[in-house]
């Protein structure tokens, strides 16, 4: 099982973190933790230490990455397993002419082409950027019983993210041909 990095940190799960008192959590744990202030410790401490300065360099850089520590929360609700990452029809449909256009772009480069899909892709990220910012800003408040449906709202959006982010891999891949 992932270890509950917030836990570690003493901070609650939240997805905007307040990234000064992470910082200084990191910092303060860096210190404590660094193996050249228990060289004099048994080995099985020097072990431990090193196990926990490990967990905090993991803990920092997942929860100081706002991708990062949202698969990360996602996935500690079991959200991201296998199976479990069907994106919604309509979102689907929706992208299937933006789908259709890499595939003429592949044959045919054609920058105009290009730059409308990299438009519409803006466009639908601005969207979704937009409709779940209320949503991961006011999580960490929410009673326990509204998170499962709030977290739902948020799988939806880092899959809709990262299947666009994939049509701008390609886009970026195209751009080079032309």
């Amino acid at each position: 099982m992932t270890p509950d990095y917030f836990e570690f940190y003493d901070l609650p799960e939240t997805f905007r973190p307040d990234e000064a008192a992470l910082k200084r959590r990191y910092y303060a744990l860096s210190r404590e933790y660094h193996p050249d202030f228990h060289a004099t410790e048994s080995t099985e401490r020097q072990q431990e230490i090193l196990q926990l300065a490990t967990l905090n360099t993991n803990a920092y850089r997942t929860l100081s990455d706002a991708d990062q520590r949202m698969a990360y929360i996602l996935s500690r609700h079991g959200l991201l397993e296998e199976g479990k990452q069907e994106l919604p029809p309509d979102f689907l449909m929706e992208v299937m002419e933006l789908n259709e256009q890499l595939m003429e772009l592949e044959f045919e480069p054609d920058s105009a082409v290009a730059e409308r899909v990299e438009s519409e892709v803006n466009a639908l990220t601005d969207t979704l950027e937009a409709g779940i910012e209320p949503v991961l800003a006011g999580y960490d408040m929410l009673p326990q019983d509204a998170r499962p449906r709030a977290l739902e709202q948020v799988r939806t959006y880092y899959l809709k993210k990262r299947y666009l982010l994939r049509i701008r891999e390609s886009l970026a891949k195209f751009a080079t041909r032309s």
